[in-house]
């Protein structure tokens, strides 16, 4: 599991290795203890009173070496975001996979193996460049590709916003290809370059945490008015709604021709 969301709290883990009725919280604890000691996991935080738990550099490599996952060479341990005081947000980064997993999928634990976190989209020609908190890519004929994007409450709503903005500029972006003295043509770059068995670009999903409830349905509020227009598909939810498995609002719809009349064409060679 640390491995996938790279940070956990004892809670976490023992919600994903336990049965229902059970707390494995004693079980996980004293598996920790024993990791640590062959210098496999660390923990460098806590959020509130709970230890915030992370592979070692070690411990990904033995991950790695006995095939448990798909090869992610630029993969962090997390240890740096939680020095730095991010530990709170991965924490519900990974309540939110975990809650996604559950609710959306059926508590279908193999799952786990195909979300990665902190996911790099970045185009060199323009600056722009983004990490989506959470990518999941469930392994369908069509490569089902979805994004996830966790607000804890720490943000403005106004940077909030342009975080969504950023991901129809991302999908906005076109390239010219041909050869040279050809006519060429243009394509989404994100097609060509990122997730090329997507017909369409992935969906959105915006979770909202880290606040009171109906300061939480308030911000949904402010952010639905503020991304209208948007020619992406968005999908938003607060994270206790969807622990309870309650439904996704939907805020941005996709639409292709109206976001490449709105991006200028490339030149081309």
């Amino acid at each position: 599991m640390l491995g996938c969301v790279r940070i956990a709290t004892v809670r976490q883990m023992a919600q994903v290795i336990t049965g229902e009725e059970s707390d494995g919280r004693s079980y996980v604890r004293r598996a920790m203890v024993e990791l640590t000691e062959l210098g496999l996991a660390e923990t460098n935080g806590k959020d509130g009173k709970h230890q915030i738990w992370n592979l070692t550099p070690a411990g990904q490599k033995a991950l790695a070496d006995g095939n448990e996952l798909p090869a992610r060479p630029k993969a962090g341990t997390g240890a740096k975001a939680v020095r730095a005081g991010f530990g709170p947000h991965a924490v519900a980064v990974t309540d939110t996979i975990l809650a996604y997993t559950d609710t959306v999928l059926g508590g279908r634990r193999e799952y786990l193996t195909d979300w990665q976190v902190e996911v790099n989209h970045a185009i060199k020609e323009t600056g722009l460049s983004f990490n989506t908190d959470a990518v999941l890519a469930v392994p369908t004929k069509t490569s089902e590709v979805r994004l996830f994007e966790l607000d804890n409450g720490s943000m403005s709503r106004a940077r909030l916003a342009k975080e969504v903005w950023d991901y129809e500029r991302y999908a906005g972006h076109r390239v010219w290809e041909g050869a040279r003295g050809t006519i060429g043509g243009t394509y989404p770059f994100w097609q060509r370059h990122r997730y090329t068995r997507s017909k369409t670009f992935p969906r959105l999903h915006v979770v909202l945490a880290g606040m009171a409830e109906h300061l939480l349905d308030n911000r949904l509020q402010a952010l639905t008015a503020a991304v209208q227009g948007i020619t992406i598909a968005v999908w938003a939810n607060t994270l206790p709604r969807l622990q309870r498995g309650e439904p996704w609002y939907e805020i941005g719809v996709d639409d292709p021709h109206e976001r490449r009349a709105r991006y200028p064409e490339p030149v081309g060679r």
